[in-house]
């Protein structure tokens, strides 16, 4: 598609051609990933217009818009005329979007698989930068009551309090849980940290009668689950 000369302001394009009004005459779905994003932008500089901004932030995963992201507000305010307004708001609409594909998710109540549990909360651990360390709690059916951020740390680890898992479990009425964490590296594998940790809160589990179901390593694309592996 050819966009009219960049140094000719948005407003000055034909009506078909403008983001905004080309979104309310021919649907969302007309309208291109940049086009999209000019509109989150809404103006641009001397240099370049909102479109031309838009292509810049794109460029930033290779249009990949699930790498996308996982930007901070500083990586977009890299872009001459992208600010911190900008930036922020279009971490928002991603969040949105994430937040959209979620509540999608939640319809799915019981845990049957590990399959489940990375369908379930691959909303909340995928595209993160660091690693985040969750808990699903169930009943005696495997319905999943409630689900909890227990902590979050560096790009290759995080630091779990046993103390505050159970009390969850406890303050739930939770029979079983789940445990969750992500590898920003995109290795699967459990590490030996990964390893003693949920012997540990294995054992622990059995004394407080909260069974452990599963333990499952998540990346952007695949899983690792325990109870499949006969690593429990």
């Amino acid at each position: 598609m050819q966009y009219p000369n960049k140094n000719i302001s948005i407003k000055q394009w034909a009506e078909d051609d403008r983001p905004r009004e080309k979104m309310v005459l021919k649907g969302r779905a007309a309208l291109s990933d940049a086009e999209l994003l000019a509109i989150l932008i809404a103006n641009g500089n001397k240099e370049n217009s909102a479109l031309d901004l838009a292509k810049q932030v794109l460029n930033l995963t290779q249009n990949k818009l699930n790498e996308l992201g996982k930007l901070s507000h500083k990586d977009f305010q890299k872009i001459k005329g992208i600010g911190a307004a900008k930036a922020i708001t279009i971490m928002a609409a991603l969040e949105l979007g994430r937040r959209r594909k979620d509540e999608a998710q939640q319809a799915q109540i019981f845990i049957k698989s590990s399959k489940d549990i990375y369908h379930y909360l691959a909303p909340y651990l995928s595209d993160l930068p660091h690693e985040e360390f969750w808990i699903i709690l169930l009943n005696r059916a495997n319905k999943i009551i409630a689900h909890k951020k227990l902590s979050e740390g560096g790009v290759t680890g995080t630091v779990v309090d046993l103390r505050i898992l159970f009390k969850h479990a406890i303050e739930h009425l939770a029979c079983s849980v789940v445990l969750c964490h992500n590898h920003p590296s995109g290795n699967i594998n459990p590490s030996e940290q990964d390893k003693v940790l949920t012997k540990k809160i294995y054992e622990s589990g059995k004394l407080m009668e909260v069974q452990l179901l599963d333990h499952v390593i998540f990346t952007d694309k695949d899983y690792y689950s325990f109870a499949d592996n006969d690593a429990l």
